[in-house]
């Protein structure tokens, strides 16, 4: 009797313990789970991308699908460089076509040789999704429909876009047209970087036609959420409810796009809760300005001795929160640089560590310009040095 109650108490002893012991172990595996399983949305295809480029959510990222008029951040991007590279100015008067004017969809109702601003036609693009202001500007930079399309498509290979074709310039349905979550996102972390482009995406109402149209903007985050600044909505029978979104709260910008999503208002909605997953979850670390003096190092054969070396670009790392501290830095550069030395030439670089990764860097350039110095001068030089030993 006795053993067989000690038998019985070990075995409950056994499975008490195994019991625990998996209990633990669950404990242990969902700490480990990554945060993104952590979000649901009911879009088919959704992406989260911080400023850096770091995918902090995705859900089928490079699904190929119809984009509808988010088709036209690139139709605005190719829109903004032309004027930034003077090929055409916001002053300039677009003339409309007539297969300008038969685009349908969402459009300003542009007449055949009815002409506005550029400056106009690209609000109309970036407010309303206009489809015939989208090909009268593209006929107007390219001298036609196919030669833009064919623009469209050069850019994207340049930043490297991997399931992205374009068909079409304003996103109405054609064969082989069509965009990733991802790719999309891409495309507006390059719209990012030009101020013009964020200007007019965040332009909430316009008065067209000297007051006679009133254009409310179809991107309602800019109203509803905090820190939005862009950037295009989408939508047709095919593609259903698309958007890509992008705001900055804390140093911190997040991109975030959502393609066909369900009903009306729900790429709007699921948009919304992405940006407050990602804000919950991370944060940003600044570690440099653009511009900020990094380091001092010597110029030899120059007519100045020292050199200040600067951030080429703004470095903000993106972290899950809680992990933004006992960060690392360390300088990478020679000890000195012979003259001449150009203004913005790279000298080195400013990396960051976290637990002995490698996690950020960014360029060190030269904040001016040292001429190499003449004879006279570098003697001079070199009999100082001799009696300063």
């Amino acid at each position: 009797m006795r053993r067989q109650r000690l038998f019985i108490f070990a075995t409950l002893l056994f499975f008490g313990i195994s019991l625990i012991s998996g209990f633990g172990s669950a404990l242990a595996a969902d700490a480990k789970a990554p945060a993104k399983a952590q979000f649901e949305t009911s879009a088919v295809s959704a992406v989260l991308m911080d400023g850096n480029g770091n995918v902090l959510y995705e859900k089928e990222p490079h699904k190929k699908l119809p984009p509808a008029s988010v088709t036209k951040i690139m139709t605005l991007l190719l829109g903004i460089e032309a004027v930034e590279q003077g090929r055409i100015q916001l002053t300039d008067p677009v003339p409309v076509s007539e297969n300008a004017w038969r685009q349908g969809g969402s459009q300003i109702w542009l007449e055949p040789g009815e002409a506005m601003t550029v400056k106009e036609i690209l609000t109309a693009i970036a407010v309303v999704s206009a489809n015939d202001a989208a090909m009268a500007l593209m006929e107007h930079i390219y001298g036609g429909e196919q030669a833009a399309v064919e623009a469209m498509n050069r850019k994207g290979e340049e930043l490297g876009l991997k399931d992205t074709h374009f068909a079409s310039v304003n996103g109405l349905p054609t064969p082989d047209h069509y965009m990733s979550t991802y790719d999309t996102a891409l495309i507006a972390r390059e719209a990012l970087k030009h101020p013009l482009y964020m200007e007019l995406c965040g332009i909430k109402e316009f008065w067209l036609r000297d007051g006679k149209n009133w254009l409310v903007n179809t991107n309602k985050l800019l109203w509803w959420y905090k820190g939005a600044d862009g950037l295009k909505t989408g939508w047709t029978e095919e593609a259903k409810y698309c958007f890509v979104g992008t705001a900055l709260r804390d140093n911190l910008r997040l991109i975030a796009v959502v393609f066909a999503t369900p009903e009306p208002r729900s790429h709007l909605r699921e948009s919304m809760k992405l940006l407050d997953w990602g804000y919950a979850n991370f944060a940003a670390a600044p570690i440099a300005g653009q511009g900020a003096v990094i380091e001092r190092i010597k110029v030899t054969k120059g007519t100045e001795k020292e050199l200040q070396l600067v951030a080429a670009n703004e470095l903000n790392l993106v972290l899950p929160k809680g992990q933004t501290k006992n960060l690392q830095k360390k300088v990478v550069t020679e000890p000195s640089v012979t003259a001449p030395v150009a203004q913005g030439q790279k000298c080195g670089e400013l990396l960051v560590f976290k637990d002995g990764k490698e996690i950020g860097k960014v360029d060190l350039i030269a904040e001016k310009a040292v001429a190499k110095a003449g004879f006279f001068l570098m003697l001079q030089s070199m009999i100082s040095n001799l009696f300063s030993l």
